[in-house]
């Protein structure tokens, strides 16, 4: 009788173990310390609008701004929030939106955000959903989203209740807002957002959104405070606190801190929904998304459908063994390379165009928020593998760029370049693309853009220095980070001449091949490094490899020193290695990096680092180790689970790949190479519309903590630690043995 019980709770168990969708091992508090910049709040894949908690704008005790350079709407630390923003951004380095923010009330109207703030407890975070109680009024807040909705759903007490409308809060360094309330059940208006990281204060630009209720006000009205700038804080702060407040009032209201209030009362407890539409366009489709996307359906309904969507994208990589820890930083990884690039174009296909604004309309989806010196390393090539029909569409809204301003993007936000980082990234990610075997794109027109941001002398946004860089064959100390860029750019020619060749363009293919080794003139032979030269092509002293790193000032380098660029030349390794002296030195002087702890595993110029040990023969056992050791080490099922910014979910594609055991060693090159698998099996549901196969299948077998013995694709042995990516989306099984 003991020994059938005991099988009915086993088989029971079994089952409810694999009942579980991959969504519930999403935890979207990972990354939301040390500086990771993701929030907890609700989103949908791709979404374009979305709801976080907002608690970096004061705290109860300090009432005060946080002193910190802030990019983020939430950091985990902190216990005083302000309201629920309806835009934001994931893992970025800078500042930026976190507007449009909510908040639920008990009694009188405050309109003074650090009086009004409260302290939460409770706190919910799940794929497509996030709730929290505020205990200062005994509210419970829940919140989902739907592409270009933002739901929230407030659970109040008996007695007087309000929510309030705050347009003065955000992490946008731009200010000015209008609103109108429109009926005891809606409010309209706009925020100007912009000037990503204090750059091109020029190109802010307006939010609109359209908030509905589904109870109607008892009562009503807006507020206005005058303000004044407070230095280089991203928010401005009152300066004589007479706030003006204007009950019933329905005409529009424009200011830089403005708001509206709803007030109840309730005789029992009650629930309110609110549902935010955005769009960069107009009020009109502000109210169109809200009403297409979630008109008549209830808070449950939305969420209900937003998970479905999280499951059926996350279920494209399904894997088996490991913990429940290594499943839920796994999955969670993959929910944040979902997030960005993301929607921009409203449901009826209009969206706001590049350099001027005026509204255009797409067939597909028009994504944003491209941050292309840190994805064209591994992000894309992920979404080329797994969902490469959203690769081809970001791929098209690269054109469609290019087509408006006449230049690739950069580092582009909602429609206006920022300029941000160094490099000439965007031809890397259309040469990876088109070589993966994703050609539905207008490729002669890629390769007329490529070519274009590498030739043209005058006025080039994309690539300063280059009459330097072509003359000279690098970049001298006259531009900042001389070295590093001159890296950036050669692994950009080097995929101009990966896609010449493809295209039978012979003569291009030899100029770039030869213009994309010119980092050779920095390499320093005494150090073994390379090293900034001055004008004249001397040497500049005096120099110090160290210096760079963690932000600090230096001359060569942008965000980094000497060792962590030391090896980022992805497309010419063997040629790095002769420049060294050999494999053997080669080896020697990568794991001094290491040694030496220099290796910064929250950067992206060194992140490929740990696998560049496959290149050595009888070496390979290092890349593995590494790689083992640093996700145990960096990624885990805490807040503070990411060794640092994400990046728009950069260092996640590094984690994902890491854990499959397959990594893309040379962005633009359509091979991978091979470490130890952290699972037992992957399996990759791969698009028929792209690819011959209908599975990637990974498998390990053996000690899961040992090194590999030998690798067999398809049942046969194979030879080294590389793999074409061909290969593997041919219905392909690649069995890697550990002992």
């Amino acid at each position: 009788m003991r020994i059938t019980c005991f099988l009915i709770v086993l088989l029971f168990w079994q089952f409810v173990v694999e009942a579980q969708e991959v969504v519930d091992y999403v935890n979207p508090f990972i990354g939301t310390s040390n500086f990771g910049a993701t929030n907890p709040g609700a989103i949908a894949p791709r979404g374009m609008a979305s709801v976080s908690p907002f608690n970096v704008s004061g705290s109860q005790n300090t009432m005060e701004k946080d002193s910190r350079w802030l990019s983020n709407p939430y950091v985990h630390e902190n216990t005083f929030l302000t309201g629920f923003s309806h835009v934001n951004l994931s893992g970025v380095g800078c500042p930026d939106l976190g507007v449009v923010l909510l908040m639920p009330t008990t009694g009188a109207v405050e309109t003074n955000h650090l009086k009004y703030g409260s302290t939460y407890k409770n706190e919910v975070a799940k794929a497509g959903y996030y709730s929290t109680e505020l205990n200062k009024y005994n509210v419970k807040v829940e919140t989902t989203a739907s592409t270009r909705v933002g739901v929230s759903r407030y659970s109040f007490p008996k007695g007087e209740s309000n929510i309030l409308l705050n347009l003065g809060l955000g992490l946008t360094n731009e200010m000015g807002a209008s609103l109108k309330i429109v009926s005891p059940t809606e409010i309209e208006g706009k925020r100007t957002v912009g000037s990503f990281c204090y750059y091109k204060p020029e190109e802010a630009y307006p939010l609109y959104f359209v908030a509905q209720f589904s109870k109607p006000a008892d009562s009503y009205g807006t507020w206005k405070t005058p303000y004044k700038n407070n230095g280089h804080e991203a928010q401005w702060m009152p300066y004589n606190g007479k706030t003006r407040t204007m009950e019933g009032f329905k005409k529009e209201v424009i200011g830089d801190s403005i708001g509206a209030y709803f007030k109840y009362h309730f005789k029992e407890p009650t629930q309110v929904e609110v549902k935010v539409g955005i769009s960069y366009i107009s009020i009109e489709n502000a109210r169109e998304n809200l009403k297409k996307e979630t008109e008549q359906l209830s808070f449950e309904a939305i969420y209900a459908s937003t998970k479905s969507n999280w499951n059926k994208l996350l279920s494209k990589i399904k894997v088996e063994g490991g913990s429940k820890d290594d499943k839920t930083i796994f999955y969670t990884a993959l929910y944040h390379t979902l997030i960005h690039p993301n929607t921009l174009n409203d449901y009826n296909g209009e969206y706001p165009s590049m350099a001027t604004r005026e509204t255009l309309k797409t067939n597909g989806t028009r994504f944003t928020v491209f941050s292309f010196w840190d994805t064209y390393r591994n992000l894309h090539q992920l979404m080329s593998l797994v969902y490469p029909k959203q690769q081809s569409n970001m791929v098209k809204s690269m054109l469609q760029i290019y087509d408006e301003s006449g230049w690739l993007p950069k580092w582009e936000l909602n429609a206006t370049e920022t300029t941000t980082m160094v490099g000439d990234p965007a031809g890397i990610i259309l040469t990876d693309t088109y070589l993966k075997g994703i050609t539905d794109f207008d490729v002669e027109k890629a390769y007329t853009a490529m070519r274009k941001s590498a030739t043209q002398l005058e006025n080039n946004p994309l690539r300063p220095g280059i009459q330097e860089y072509i003359s000279n064959g690098f970049l001298t100390t006259k531009n900042a980070g001389s070295v590093s860029t001159t890296q950036e750019y050669n692994i950009s020619d080097f995929a101009i001449a990966l896609l010449a060749k493809r295209l039978g363009k012979k003569d291009d293919y030899k100029r770039f091949s030869k213009q994309s080794l010119t980092y050779r003139n920095l390499y320093d032979t005494k150090l073994k490094l390379l090293r900034p030269k001055n004008p004249d092509g001397s040497w500049y002293t005096p120099f110090n490899p160290l210096a760079g790193a963690n932000f600090t000032k230096n001359i060569g380098f942008i965000e980094g020193n000497a060792y962590q660029y030391a090896f980022m030349v992805s497309h010419d390794t063997k040629g790095l290695m002769k420049l060294m002296g050999g494999k053997k030195e080669f080896a020697k002087q990568l794991q001094k990096v290491f040694d030496t702890n220099q290796f910064d595993m929250a950067n992206e110029p060194d992140i490929g680092y740990p696998f560049l040990f496959n290149y050595v023969k009888g070496e390979e056992k290092r890349s593995q180790n590494l790689v083992r050791g640093l996700v145990a080490q960096y990624f885990k099922n805490t807040p503070d689970g990411l060794p640092g910014n994400d990046d728009t979910g950069t260092m996640s594609a590094w984690l994902i790949y890491s854990m499959m055991g397959i990594y893309p060693i040379s962005p633009g090159e359509p091979f991978y190479t091979i470490t130890a698998p952290m699972f037992d099996k992957i399996t990759i549901d791969l698009d028929a519309k792209y690819y011959k196969g209908k599975q990637l299948v990974i498998k390990r077998t053996g000690n899961p903590n040992g090194t590999i013995n030998n690798i067999e694709l398809n049942g046969k042995p194979h030879k080294g630690y590389f793999v074409n990516h061909s290969d593997l989306v041919n219905d392909a099984v690649l069995n890697i043995h550990l002992k």
